[in-house]
């Protein structure tokens, strides 16, 4: 299985993510957001966070019109995997690859610590490991994680089975406690935590694990 890690100006987490992807046994390429074409062969794009352009205008609104991100799209529309985590979920809504938008934090203070998060759903290629219901403990680090979108959108994420994930303590006043979204058609995923900085225990949690194990096995059945 290949992997595609996005960089744009200010990432700085594609380096963790390639190694995620790696350590679940992908093949992992890095994409300069310049490119205007993905990879031959690539079956998931990971879309990494950070601060892309500094966060200027909305976060993820510049890195949306980079050159790469037509390519994601896609990619995407063709029924390939894409995970955005942090900056990458910001990105993906600005996209419209997602629905919803990334508010600033409701304390309006920068977050950095671990969380408890439900697993609302196993029916995707990412949850597929996990148990419905199950909890684990991933980090989040970010200032404009609240999950904000219209009282029809809601009720469609939640009649869908589309919130992959839900916080138990939610620290940014997200609607629904969401942290995570699937795209109608399950291949696309946006989260505010860091599963990818969640695999081994002695970095606090290896509970992020099963998501890359999850999304490279189904891969490899299709």
């Amino acid at each position: 299985m290949k992997a595609a890690v996005i960089t744009y100006p200010g990432s700085n987490c594609d380096r963790d993510l390639a190694v995620a992807f790696r350590d679940a046994g992908a093949e992992v390429v890095s994409v300069w957001h310049k490119e205007t074409e993905l990879p031959a062969g690539v079956d998931v794009v990971g879309v990494p966070g950070g601060f892309s352009f500094g966060d200027y205008l909305r976060c993820g609104a510049i890195a949306a019109r980079s050159p790469i991100s037509a390519a994601l799209a896609q990619h995407a529309e063709r029924g390939g995997y894409v995970l955005g985590i942090c900056n990458g979920f910001q990105v993906l809504t600005e996209t419209g690859l997602l629905p919803g938008a990334l508010m600033r934090n409701s304390r309006l203070k920068y977050i950095c610590r671990q969380v408890k998060l439900r697993v609302e759903t196993s029916d995707s290629a990412f949850t597929s490991e996990y148990a419905k219901g199950a909890e684990i403990t991933v980090p989040i680090a970010h200032h404009d994680g609240n999950y904000t979108a219209d009282l029809e959108t809601l009720v469609r994420l939640a009649a869908e089975e589309r919130i992959a994930f839900s916080y138990l303590d939610n620290p940014n006043g997200a609607m629904e406690n969401i942290a995570g979204v699937l795209s109608a058609n399950r291949r696309v995923l946006g989260m505010m935590p860091h599963p990818e900085r969640a695999m081994e225990d002695a970095v606090g949690s290896s509970d992020g694990r099963a998501l890359f194990s999850s999304l490279l096995g189904k891969m490899a059945l299709a």
